[in-house]
């Protein structure tokens, strides 16, 4: 079965405290330097404490979307998404029960280069640094 493919949204059409946010992987046993290849990047509105800001996403939520990436595999692409009582997590079936990714607190997270923000991957909680905060 192929995945469908998401519409184009030009950054143009987006307001302008929407960001592209790269994490990777910080030191954690098995990867004591961290790991750049092992990332996540994702756009998302931030408001002025550098917070995902929810009224602006719950009006552009088709164009908070993340890409997986880990070394040797095609990126996984999915969206940002708001869960019940406020947490966030990264999907990438939509329409089915492969299991998000939630960030751990992401709604408390600044995102802002050098801070650190934590991700349940397959029932592991992991640490990510955050390495790039870059303007659409």
């Amino acid at each position: 079965m192929t995945k469908p493919h998401p519409t184009a949204i030009r950054n143009t059409d987006l307001p302008p405290n929407f960001r592209q946010i790269r994490l990777e992987l910080a030191r954690e046993s098995g990867h004591p330097e961290g790991a750049a290849g092992i990332a996540y990047v994702f756009l998302a509105p931030l408001n002025a404490d550098n917070k995902i800001d929810a009224e602006l996403w719950k009006r552009h939520r088709e164009a908070c979307r993340v890409a997986r990436q880990r070394p040797g595999e095609p990126d996984e692409l999915g969206h940002l998404v708001e869960r019940p009582g406020g947490a966030w997590a990264f999907k990438y079936d939509v329409a089915g029960d492969t299991p998000d990714e939630v960030g751990y607190h992401f709604g408390d997270e600044q995102f802002v280069a050098g801070e650190y923000v934590s991700i349940r991957e397959d029932g592991a909680m992991h640490t990510f640094r955050v390495v790039g905060v870059h303007r659409l």
